[in-house]
């Protein structure tokens, strides 16, 4: 949903609205710093704040990458293997200095911080590999959905076969940002490029919609909480978990 709601969104405020890329880019920058602060400073995992976050985070991830493409006029397989390299980097420091991977273990501020690194990094990448395979296969939007569907199922297999949990988590994570964005661009594209003609301002409203409801089960339902109440929190440690 994530990366869906950054695709269509990016592009009706760019395009429809007419704020350009550099204002677009400036725009959610600032709200995602915004969001991002309020998201380290809570003691708790609160629904509304972190998907609040993740909408801002695929709106300038997917702006990352329609920067280097539309403005820079980078070619989409450059963008993704940078974008790729980047990721694998980000990673290995993660690694590097907390010895874990595991989204189970985000429980320091540090490790939040790795945490929405990568969540960044994986939605620029996504846009940019979502895109690459249109460009490179010459499919219909509907049909690139196959792909990383495909992928996400193979790496279900495999988990249920023995993979780990943390390895198999990232990957399907990963897959499922480029799934996103084909997904974005099915809906909105028109339908003689293969699409289904809703336009930027409905796929958004799609996605938000969808998103909200989601946090208005979470908060209710709770059903996504590990923490127990905040004051076991000590002072210092992540709200994410």
């Amino acid at each position: 949903m994530g990366v869906g709601v950054g695709e269509s969104f990016a592009d009706y405020v760019n395009e429809t609205l007419g704020f350009g890329l550099t204002n677009t880019t400036a725009l959610f920058s600032v709200g995602l710093v915004v969001v991002l602060v309020l998201q380290f400073r809570e003691r708790r995992y609160i629904p509304g704040i972190y998907w609040l976050a993740v909408v801002l985070i695929s709106v300038v991830g997917t702006l990352l990458t329609d920067n280097l493409t539309d403005a820079r006029g980078v070619a989409l397989w450059v963008s993704s293997t940078v974008f790729a390299v980047l990721l694998a980097g980000v990673f290995a420091a993660w690694y590097a200095r907390e010895r874990t991977l595991s989204i189970h273990a985000i429980n320091t501020t540090p490790r939040e911080a790795w945490y929405w690194l990568v969540v960044l990094v994986t939605f620029a990448l996504g846009t940019a590999v979502g895109d690459w395979t249109l460009e490179l296969t010459g499919w219909s939007p509907g049909a690139s959905i196959l792909l990383p569907a495909s992928l996400i199922l193979a790496v279900l297999a495999a988990w249920r076969f023995g993979m780990g949990p943390v390895l198999s988590f990232w990957l399907a994570y990963i897959l499922t940002r480029p799934l996103g964005a084909n997904i974005g661009d099915f809906l909105a594209l028109p339908k003689g490029e293969g699409g289904l003609g809703l336009g930027t301002l409905v796929t958004s409203l799609v996605f938000l919609g969808t998103i909200l409801a989601t946090v208005v089960y979470l908060t209710r339902s709770r059903v996504d909480r590990t923490e127990v109440v905040a004051s076991d929190i000590p002072e210092g440690e992540s709200a994410l978990t």
